[in-house]
Parts: structure tokens; C-alpha cells; sequence
């Protein structure tokens, strides 16, 4: 099965295109963690084009990108050049021991070998380190209509999800899930970001149905098309407040 996050138009659609979720929710785990000082260092473990590793700054004082595609790895230099990134898998993670103090993966952990994730995070992380996984859903719901859940519903069936081999997590699952972490904290989260239309479109066409679309010989210009006329009906001429749902939790190693 081809990687479609492994892609030019994928990587430049994460680069670009992408709601700023990530900053929100890293934002509510500091105030978790009661934090007041920037930690020494941080790792983001499947950056992705570095949109997650941008959201660190001010958060860690060295921030370092892990990514296994470099198709990503190619933008997260441009995205957030205070960072350093390296291109490696979250199994075998390229760093020395006992040397970071917070592990962020943003909606990576569902794709890797957690067995052997795990030891490694616990490997890196130093005495008191913490590691944040998060994840959040696409934003397919006004605060104050069910117009775009009825929209993304018809384009989920337009344009159908392609096979995944993704787990699910969340907060109690991973609590579950290793010897070598000890769930802190876990809550559900809902963020709501004002967005034009035409950001929502751009958006929306950088995710894997589109991308899985495209590859069953369904021009972008398409479904690009279909997208801006429907989506025109229901949106109105300013912006409008979309939610997006999800989870973060923060584990210490045991």
C-alpha cells in the first residue's frame, strides 16, 4: 500500500494548509502540567512538514523534529527553521540516551510499532521527562449548525476513506498500553478556530480521501471544484467557527 503522507502535495498541503490546532492544545497541556519554565529540550516524533514542531517554540528551549518521509522533511525545514529535524522511525529513534526532557507526537503513534516506541521514549526521556500524545479529528462541525457535518458526511461518501492500518488511542488506551509509562493526565478536547472558506477548502483537500481520490484517477481540479460550490452554500461571506475534537495525554516513564 503506497504512503500517502509521502507525497509533494501532501507535504506541501501539511506545510500550508493545515488549522493552527496544534499551539491550542499544547497550550492547555501546560497548564496541565502546571508548567511555568520552558523545558531544556523537546522531540517531536512524526513531525510531519514541522506545523507540530512550530507550535513547540517558546515551549522548549532545543526543539528537534524526528520524520520518516522526506517529502515532509523538505518543508519542516521552512516551516519552523528554529528547529532541528532528522529524518528517522519512532521505533529506532536516533538520539542518545537520557537526554530529553518532552516527547510530543501529534496523531503519529497510531501508524508505528508501539512495542518497541515505547522502550525508546523511555530510553531518551530524562528523570521527570514527559511524553504528550495527541491527536485530533478533522473539523467538520459549526458550534452553531450541522450544516458542515452534513457536508463532510457527503464528501466522506464522495470521496471514501482509503483502507488504514491506524490503531486507536486515547487516553485510557495508552494508560493500558506499557510497562514503561504511567498516565498522568488524559482529557477530550474541543478547539474552535474561525476559518474563511477558502482556507476550509484548502484544508480539506490535504486530507488522505483526497489523496486516495486522486490516486483512483479523480482529478485535484475536481474535487477542488466540487468542494469551493458546495461548500459556498452553507459557509456565507466570513469567517465561521469549526471545531475540532480530540485527546491529549501526558505519561511519565515508570
Amino acid at each position: 500500500m503506497s504512503n500517502p503522507f509521502d507525497t509533494d502535495d501532501m507535504a506541501a498541503g501539511y506545510a500550508n494548509s493545515r488549522p493552527a490546532v496544534h499551539p491550542r492544545v499544547l497550550e492547555r497541556v501546560f497548564q496541565e502540567l502546571d508548567r511555568t519554565e520552558p523545558f531544556c529540550s523537546a522531540l517531536d516524533v512524526g513531525c510531519g512538514a514541522g506545523v507540530s514542531t512550530r507550535a513547540l517554540r517558546g515551549l522548549a528551549a532545543k526543539c528537534v523534529g524526528l520524520e520518516p518521509n522526506e517529502s515532509m522533511l523538505r518543508w519542516a525545514r521552512t516551516v519552523a527553521p528554529f528547529a532541528s529535524f532528522i529524518a528517522g522511525a519512532a521505533e529506532s529513534i536516533p538520539v542518545r540516551g537520557d537526554c530529553v526532557d518532552l516527547i510530543t507526537t501529534a496523531g503519529s503513534l497510531n501508524y508505528v510499532d508501539l512495542d518497541l516506541f515505547f522502550p525508546e521514549a523511555a530510553r531518551i526521556l530524562t528523570p521527570g521527562g514527559v511524553l504528550v500524545v495527541y491527536d485530533f479529528s478533522p473539523g467538520r462541525s459549526f458550534r452553531d449548525a450541522t450544516s458542515l457535518d452534513e457536508w463532510f458526511s457527503e464528501f466522506s461518501r464522495r470521496y471514501p476513506l482509503p483502507a488504514s492500518e491506524a490503531r486507536d488511542l486515547s487516553p485510557a488506551i495508552l494508560a493500558d498500553l506499557s510497562p514503561n509509562f504511567r498516565l498522568q493526565s488524559g482529557h477530550q478536547f474541543e478547539i474552535g478556530l474561525p476559518l474563511t472558506r477558502e482556507f476550509y477548502v484548502d484544508y480539506i483537500m490535504t486530507e488522505t480521501n483526497v489523496a486516495a481520490a486522486v490516486r483512483c484517477g479523480i482529478a485535484r481540479s475536481e474535487i477542488r471544484s466540487w468542494s469551493e460550490d458546495t461548500l459556498g452554500a452553507i459557509w456565507g461571506g466570513s469567517g465561521r467557527e469549526v471545531l475540532f475534537r480530540g485527546y491529549f495525554a501526558c505519561l511519565s516513564a515508570t
